[in-house]
């Protein structure tokens, strides 16, 4: 009972229940007797109004917590000040369990030295991840993430990938947007195939591979994993194939065009995209 309306709902069942005077129960609860006997402010219409729209994200997205509300709040208009945001959350319950965070360890060598991109279209990071259907049929997802502007650039779902299929997605993705620079992957055989390598050296593309063991060197696929594991994977039960590839590439376009990103200063990945290549127009003509 950290809040006065909370202590003050408290004060009132202990008086009903073991017939105690008001003083005393409030000495023991906590509470000052005026604040216990000052009526609860009534809200306004623009509290109203928040209220309601933050039960609505909690509900459409049960894993975000108060930080994702309030951006999304904040660009409509709703609120402007972070603290008014966490409170109105804590007081209508809508917390989160804590997660417990993983453990940052260093490159192998001790160094911290590591490529980044520096312009969209730089470096894409590829990685793989698993699901099942309800009846127990495998999923294989590719996930392809840009990393500058840290848009998922792909989520391909199927039963078996294999490096045909991955030359494949990213191809259709270089007739979208262009060849990227690097290609960031881990040492699976679908990533290390020669047909990949082939590839990657008609296009002009280097191939950067991580060491064996090591996926804190691929930091952000494995931020975007474990978002989609979290938020999705963890939340939905598919049907089917068909209904995986629906629902994933739902979720795909939302995390791509509505999901703030905290990396980003609240924006969008499309939103920090499109705000990157305005702000570099001049540098062109």
């Amino acid at each position: 009972m950290v809040s006065p309306d909370r202590r003050r709902i408290a004060v009132r069942m202990l008086m009903e229940r073991f017939g105690a005077s008001e003083r005393l129960v409030c000495r023991v609860v906590g509470q000052h007797r005026s604040t216990q006997r000052r009526p609860r402010r009534a809200p306004d219409d623009a509290e109203v109004r928040l209220r309601r729209r933050l039960r609505e994200i909690a509900r459409e997205h049960p894993r975000w917590g108060w930080r994702k509300a309030h951006q999304v709040a904040r660009r409509e208009g709703l609120v402007v000040n972070p603290k008014r945001t966490r409170g109105l959350w804590r007081d209508e319950r809508l917390q989160r369990p804590p997660q417990r965070r993983a453990k940052r360890r260093r490159l192998g060598d001790g160094s911290t030295a590591r490529l980044r991109a520096t312009a969209p279209n730089e470096v894409w990071a590829l990685d793989f991840q698993f699901d099942e259907t309800t009846n127990g049929r495998r999923l294989k997802l590719l996930n392809v993430v840009d990393e500058f502007t840290r848009q998922a650039l792909a989520i391909h779902i199927d039963t078996t990938i294999d490096s045909d299929q991955v030359i494949e997605i990213v191809q259709g993705l270089v007739r979208q947007r262009g060849a990227p620079r690097f290609l960031r992957m881990d040492n699976g055989p679908e990533m290390v195939a020669h047909a990949l390598r082939d590839w990657c050296r008609i296009w002009g593309t280097t191939t950067s591979y991580i060491s064996p063991g090591s996926p804190w060197e691929t930091p952000f696929i494995e931020s975007f994993n474990g978002r989609l594991r979290d938020e999705l994977l963890n939340t939905e039960d598919f049907l089917g194939l068909t209904d995986a590839r629906v629902v994933i590439e739902d979720w795909r376009i939302q995390y791509n065009s509505y999901r703030p990103h905290h990396a980003l200063n609240g924006l969008t990945p499309d939103e920090y995209a499109t705000q990157w290549a305005s702000n570099r127009q001049p540098e062109h003509a």
